[in-house]
This record gives structure tokens, C-alpha cells and sequence, in this order.
């Protein structure tokens, strides 16, 4: 399957750039965003604004959606303009959210109804991954629809792989999560500890970096905790979401995560004390403040 027109719902941190590179390699891209601003500058850039989800789709053989929660899935997709209503027979809709395992399904047996594919692919990356166009992409859902898309999600992704049927994405997510909790609690307790001893908290990092200690979130985020930079690459309130599916589905397999809870209560504090709309770095602020 080959298509020149990509639906695209959510142009926010990472759906901006996600879209940049659609224009770049070629497509045709209709967009639509909730807060219509965010899209002035793509629309500027080639892309063709839309005023709702369903128009979206009427205009396009592959559907995008990444938005903020999963109730704004559930809109996208299920309202009386969302995407379902007007999703035609050979679509494919491709939902890139961090949502719901059971939600990604429901998506997937409700367009199987109307002869549409359905495929749940959140990604990892952050909005340098966006950027970049390195994002890793995990795929749930049927083959030949996971195949006829990937050439779409290879514009913006360096690493897509198909994880398993419906929900399978969103599964390999909440992984993915999990790991990011405990690479970013141990980051920040690395440097309140190097600077309470008293340390050089830079030349600590270039040194253990270097080595066992080494990871993405150290790398990425500790330059900008140094520089104060607390803007979003990824929200602290959809980090706080994201954990919270992670630890439902772990009650509902019949597994303890004491670590992932740990980091979830964390996370949870910072953003009632005011930080919910900072990037996942400012965990820092429990111990630094401003």
C-alpha cells in the first residue's frame, strides 16, 4: 500500500515535529489540533488544517493520533466528529498516544467493524527523538497493516517493530516506562548526592556516564537539570499518567512494582506542588526547589 495522505490529530511537543518530517518525506499531511495555534506553523510549512478529527480522515488513507490522555483518545476516536465516524473501508488508524492496552483494543475491534486497521504505537524518545526523527516506535495490531504503515512511521522513527496484536504497543510502552521511572529517580538522587558531598556535580556525570552508570535519561536530561532547564520533553503530569496504567496493569497480571510505585508517588508529589506542566527532569525541585 502506498499513500501520499496522512491524517495527523495532536501537533503538540511531539506531534509537531512527528509532522515535519511526514511534509519532509514527501506526503501530504491534514492536520488538526485542539488548540488551533499549535498548528499555525505547520500549516504554514505545507500542511492542510482541518476543522475536527473526521475531517481529518475523510482526507487521508493513514490516520495519526497523539494526543494528551486517554479520554482525549477516546474522544478522538469514538466522538460524534471523531475519526471512527469517518474512517472508510482500507484506512489505517494509528494511535501513537501512551493510552490504555484495553482502550488500544477497543479501538482495534470497533474499526475491524468498518473494514479499517487499527494499530496502537506509542513511541519513545522525547522531543529530541521528535526532532531528530529517532524515535523508537512499538507497534501492536495485524501484519499486513503494521507493513503497509511502516514506511510512514519509518519518516520520523529509527527503530519500528511489531511487538504482538492489539494492545502489544501500549504493553511494550508501560515497559519502556517502568525503566525510564528508575533511570530518572536514580539520576536525580546521583547528583543530590555528588553535590551534598560536595562534588563537582558536571565532572561527576562525564565520569560515571562513561561507564556502568551510563544511560539515555543521564545523557539527555542531567544537561538541562545543570542549565535549569525544566521545560517539557515529555510532561510530568503524562509521565504521572503513564505510571498509573503501568501499575493498573501490573495489579490486574499479579505483579508488585515497589520501585515503579515508588517513582509514581515521586512524580505525583511534584506535580501537586505546582510542576505538573515541567518536563520529567524537574524531579529535581524535591531536593533543589527553584
Amino acid at each position: 500500500m502506498m499513500t501520499k495522505k496522512i491524517g495527523f490529530v495532536g501537533t503538540g511537543v511531539m506531534g509537531a515535529s512527528m509532522v515535519r518530517h511526514l511534509l519532509k518525506a514527501g506526503y501530504e499531511v491534514h492536520v488538526y489540533n485542539r488548540t488551533k495555534s499549535k498548528a499555525d506553523s505547520l500549516v504554514t510549512e505545507g500542511a492542510i488544517w482541518q476543522d475536527n478529527p473526521a475531517e481529518v480522515t475523510k482526507h487521508s488513507d493513514i490516520i495519526i493520533t497523539i494526543v494528551g490522555y486517554p479520554k482525549d483518545v477516546e474522544d478522538t476516536y469514538f466522538g460524534e466528529k471523531g475519526i471512527l465516524n469517518a474512517a472508510k473501508e482500507g484506512d489505517i488508524v494509528i494511535d501513537m498516544t501512551t493510552s490504555t492496552p484495553s482502550l488500544a483494543m477497543k479501538i482495534y475491534n470497533a474499526a475491524k467493524e468498518k473494514n479499517v486497521a487499527a494499530l496502537d504505537a506509542p513511541v519513545s524518545g522525547g522531543d529530541k527523538g521528535a526532532k531528530d526523527g529517532t524515535l523508537t516506535t512499538m507497534v501492536g495490531g495485524d501484519e499486513e497493516a503494521y507493513h503497509n504503515a511502516k514506511p510512514v512511521l519509518d519518516s520520523f522513527s529509527s527503530k519500528v517493530m511489531l511487538q504482538g496484536s492489539a494492545g502489544s504497543g501500549q504493553h511494550t510502552k508501560m515497559a519502556n516506562q517502568i525503566m525510564i521511572a528508575g533511570t530518572m529517580t536514580g539520576m536525580t538522587e546521583l547528583m543530590v548526592y555528588a553535590k551534598a558531598a560536595g562534588l563537582d556535580v558536571e565532572r561527576v556525570i562525564d565520569q560515571v556516564g562513561a561507564g556502568s552508570a551510563g544511560n539515555w535519561s543521564l545523557t539527555n536530561y542531567s544537561p538541562r537539570i545543570l542549565k535549569k532547564d525544566y521545560s517539557p520533553g515529555f510532561f510530568v503530569k503524562h509521565f504521572v499518567k503513564d505510571l498509573k496504567i503501568a501499575l493498573d496493569e501490573a495489579e490486574r497480571m499479579g505483579i508488585d512494582l515497589p520501585s515503579t510505585t515508588l517513582a509514581k508517588d515521586l512524580y505525583e508529589r511534584l506535580a501537586n506542588e505546582g510542576n505538573e506542566n515541567d518536563g520529567t527532569q524537574a524531579l529535581i525541585k524535591l531536593w533543589w526547589g527553584e
